[in-house]
């Protein structure tokens, strides 16, 4: 962005020429969408790396959690079982778990609508703060 507000003289040595100033100024917006394009990549790349490693341990947590459940569901089972026949013991604990499934499933549903989709935060911020430059550049050109 330094290229903006430093004033180069053409190559007679006299000021340069609009022609000359509107060339710079389209070389160095270019410049800087590509820069930001890069940034942004990187960005993201760097999130989808910790989102991907994030996702495999919640899953392999959610795995375990999964087995453990079940080993939980069935001493529920059992437990029942000893003051009502098995297979009513089984029944009451499936609607139960079904009914908590339900709750869960709602719940969910809420939260993945409030979800918003993911944003290159410091992109924004470089973007920001590059427009800021520019104009500060072209306010300063015109009062010259």
């Amino acid at each position: 962005m330094a290229d903006v507000t430093n004033v180069r003289t053409s190559r007679n040595g006299s000021e340069p020429s609009t022609t000359e100033l509107v060339q710079r100024a389209a070389e160095q917006v270019s410049r800087l969408v590509r820069d930001e394009l890069m940034l942004a990549r990187a960005e993201l790349t760097q999130k989808g790396k910790h989102a991907g490693i994030g996702i495999g341990l919640l899953a392999g947590g959610g795995a375990l959690a999964f087995f453990g459940l079940g080993a939980l569901i069935t001493a529920a089972i059992l437990l029942l079982a000893l003051v009502l026949p098995a297979w009513a013991a089984a029944l009451i604990v499936a609607a139960g778990v079904f009914l908590l499934a339900g709750v869960f499933a709602l719940v969910g549903k809420q939260q993945v609508a409030r979800a918003v989709p993911p944003v290159p935060q410091a992109t924004v911020r470089s973007l920001r703060a590059d427009v800021d430059v520019v104009s500060a550049a072209v306010k300063d050109g015109r009062r010259a």
